[in-house]
């Protein structure tokens, strides 16, 4: 088992590696970590992949629950119209979404095998029709995944509250909290949310499997009970099936079907989480889905048959369910009886919460793909804390919950918005894989093809009734919000292929020796403090042609007054400019005083804009963000850039405070803290350096046994062995130089390569062996082309030798 040290990031809480001093971590970070756990570290990444009983456990949910509520979907559309016969049309309409559920389930086996990778229809879209296409498939496909998290733990709540009826009228508030847990669960981390979440999937198939047996045998014994409908109160309406209209039988029968394809949601889960499975990922999948399927298949195919025998109806209010009712008949109402139907429901609701789970696990992926491709905000492609896409998990969890407080948080509500997305998802992956399969050719490609278009054909067949019949009972907001959202994407993408043409153009001009004849730094000045102090250093460091301090004068015996304390304070390097600015409008006086300066096309401005900070909350109650609206303004000006100079108030007012306690005056003080400031060449005063030491030269016979960057000197060669920090690339005399700083436990050391503008491997991250003779390099440390390996670590088996390159 890996030791609990071995798990955990970097803290920078802790010393540097040559024993700097400590920095606190902030309390965000220390909130997340608390309630999150230890970061993991970048290399566990290829650790978090799930073997295939696992992933059944964790991406099958989704699917194999759907058998709790599909059949009883069905049933709420046919029996108003066709009363007790809908009992045994049920049976067909299952029959032919079974029929479907096998034609997907073939087609889906080309996608896992042929596109390992998480996406699914996506990918699969994209790869064969072009990024713009697979828009569609995208947008599919999300707004099933947030759906998806409605329906299934709505479902799960009515399993709830069909065991504890009192729980009724909380049932908003139950399926919001739940959702809000998946996301906690699934914010710690896929090898947690695993655990948590795949036993319920084989709790819910065996209690479901067991329930069909035993009513199976009860009906085979001539003992199993069958309700009556008409005496139900609060069931839905019985109508009379006699005297229908052709069209109306023709509506009825598709809105029940429409309904009942929402059993085959979540077979896409595979397909888009292939990712996740071990080596080899298209094997694994394979068989994963065929299991998944059958399981499906086979519950759904119970759930319907039991619903035939025993006539368990629909209710009005969404509870007790078709589902809870048949367990009731099955296992009786003794005592044995109660807690078998207890145990059902409390599995049954496991398993509809966790069902939600593959699209905590499916949604953030797909994302993290269509944002890789510029098609939304690249946030979504950042691992987070524990190695998910959390910005993904955040936002899913936010639609899903506005959808549920919208929608009044009732399945036969969110029905509706369900399997336009799912469907639209197999149709493109169908003909996705149809035009894979004429392209390329393989063997065996016209059966799978015939296979695939059949898939596509039927899936797109689906979307159309479903789009029609369920238009007027919330499908259209659907309908209307799929174009716009998919115009969004598409929209977003022009934005970033612009910004990369932008680059592209310029960076050819902007990526040279500034040829500015002149270059002023102007220091933004609303009241002579620390922070101004701050500033100012930091522009002398800057050598400017020339530096001023501008104040725009709102107040003029306030401005009055910062000339005179300018005057007693400054050291006289710097010029105080006091501007008018009538209208107040701090952000317009400032572009136009920039512009004035560069006017003559070869001037550079630099505006440095001191802010004080304060802790978070009192910052917000003494300062404004004006600096930041004034920063904005002048980033917008040619030949202008603008800098905000933070500066921490808190740290000198604790130190002086610290002193005053202890007795030392303000001049003692004041003495003590300039002897510890670093002169204005950044050097510290000889007197207060401690003394170095020089360790021992390294031997020949040494070349081979790497030491610790801390006993590095500048004479003798020597061998170290360190991770990759940064790589920076320079100019030395029109010379690249690729600049890499290593580091291991006890210190740091930089190497630099002499017209080297890349070199294979050399990346951050990376483990590298070195040896060279250490010198002095700008007062530090350095090895200048030193022989170089890189070596394997978890994540990369490649080895390269520098030796062997040079």
């Amino acid at each position: 088992m890996t030791e609990p040290d071995a798990d955990l990031a970097p803290s920078s809480a802790a010393a540097g590696p040559a024993g700097g001093a400590v920095v606190p971590e902030p309390l965000g970070y220390r909130l997340k970590r608390l309630f999150l756990g230890a970061p993991l570290v970048t290399e566990r990444l290829h650790e978090e992949r799930l073997p295939n009983a696992m992933a059944l456990g964790v991406l099958a949910p989704d699917c194999v629950s759907s058998a709790a509520y599909g059949t009883e979907q069905m049933l709420v559309e046919l029996l108003p119209v066709f009363g007790l016969a809908a009992f045994s049309l049920v049976l067909s309409i299952t029959g032919v979404v079974l029929a479907l559920l096998v034609l997907l389930t073939l087609s889906y086996r080309e996608v896992v095998q042929v596109y390992t990778k998480a996406g699914g229809s996506y990918v699969v879209a994209r790869e064969n029709f072009g990024p713009r296409v697979a828009q569609i498939a995208a947008v599919a496909l999300l707004i099933d995944y947030v759906v998806t998290v409605a329906v299934q733990t709505a479902a799960g709540t009515v399993a709830v509250v069909s065991a504890i009826p009192v729980l009724g009228p909380y049932s908003l508030e139950i399926t919001v909290g739940v959702v809000i847990l998946l996301a906690y669960g699934n914010l710690r981390g896929i090898r947690e949310a695993a655990r948590a979440f795949a036993l319920p999937t084989y709790l819910f198939t065996g209690a479901i499997a067991a329930v069909v047996v035993v009513g199976v045998i009860r009906e085979l014994l001539g003992n199993l009970p069958r309700y009556d409908p008409a005496t139900l109160p609060g069931a839905v309406p019985v109508g009379g099936g006699s005297g229908l209209a052709l069209g109306v039988v023709v509506l009825t029968l598709a809105r029940s079907f429409a309904n009942g394809g929402s059993s085959l949601t979540g077979l896409e889960a595979i397909s888009n989480g292939v990712s996740a499975f071990r080596k080899p990922e298209g094997v694994n999948a394979r068989r994963v889905l065929v299991v998944m399927a059958s399981t499906l298949g086979f519950l759904v195919a119970g759930v319907s048959w039991l619903a035939h025998l025993t006539h368990a109806t629909p209710y009005e209010s969404g509870y007790p369910s078709v589902i809870s009712q048949e367990v009731r008949a099955v296992f009786g109402t003794g005592t044995l009886g109660t807690v078998l139907f207890d145990a059902v429901q409390a599995v049954t609701a496991l398993i509809l919460y966790t069902g939600a789970n593959t699209s905590f696990n499916g949604f953030p992926f797909l994302a993290s793909f269509v944002a890789g491709d510029s098609f939304l905000p690249r946030q979504l492609t950042k691992r987070g804390h524990r190695l998910v896409f959390s910005n993904g998990i955040i936002v899913l969890a936010v639609v899903a919950i506005a959808l549920l407080v919208v929608s009044g948080g009732t399945v036969s509500a969110l029905v509706p918005f369900y399997a336009i997305g799912v469907f639209t998802g197999f149709t493109m992956a169908g003909f996705g894989m149809t035009k894979y399969h004429l392209t390329h050719r393989e063997a065996g490609w016209r059966r799978k093809l015939v296979i695939n278009a059949c898939g596509g054909g039927l899936s797109l067949l689906v979307v159309a009734i479903f789009a029609v019949v369920k238009f007027t009972e919330g499908a259209w907001a659907v309908v209307v919000l799929f174009p716009i959202l998919v115009f969004a994407l598409i929209r977003l993408n022009r934005q970033y292929r612009e910004e990369e043409a932008a680059l592209a153009a310029l960076a050819p001009i902007l990526d040279v020796e500034p040829n500015w004849a002149r270059h002023v730094v102007l220091v933004f000045v609303d009241t002579l403090d620390l922070a101004t102090l701050r500033a100012l250093r930091y522009a002398r460091g800057l050598r400017p042609t020339q530096i001023r301090a501008v104040h725009f004068v709102l107040d003029e015996t306030r401005a009055r007054r910062l000339a005179e304390r300018w005057r007693r304070i400054q050291r006289g390097d710097v010029g105080l400019d006091l501007l008018e600015c009538r209208d107040r409008r701090l952000g317009r006086a400032s572009v136009e005083l920039i512009r004035e300066r560069t006017a003559d096309g070869r001037t550079e401005v630099t505006v440095l804009l001191p802010r004080r900070v304060y802790a978070p909350v009192l910052g917000r109650l003494l300062h404004d963000r004006t600096a930041d609206h004034i920063a904005d303004r002048i980033s917008r000006v040619p030949h202008a850039a603008a800098t905000i100079i933070p500066f921490d108030v808190s740290g000198p007012v604790q130190r002086l405070s610290q002193a005053h306690r202890h007795g030392e005056t303000f001049t003692d003080t004041r003495h003590r803290l300039t002897a510890q400031q670093p002169s204005d060449d950044g050097r510290r005063p000889v007197a207060s350096e401690p003394e170095a030491t020089q360790p021992q030269p390294i031997t020949a016979a040494d070349r081979s046994v790497p030491i610790p960057i801390s006993e590095l000197g500048d004479r003798g060669p020597a061998t170290i062995t360190g991770r990759i920090n940064s790589v920076d690339l320079t100019a030395s005399d029109g010379t690249p130089v690729l600049t890499c700083r290593v580091s291991d436990q006890t210190g740091s050391i930089t190497a630099r390569f002499y017209g080297r503008s890349h070199i294979k491997g050399v990346e951050p991250g990376r483990r590298i062996r070195l040896h060279g003779r250490p010198s002095r390099f700008a007062d530090q440390l350095a090895l200048t082309d030193p022989d170089y390996r890189l070596l394997p670590d978890e994540a990369s088996d490649n080895v390269a030798d520098g030796t062997a390159e040079r």
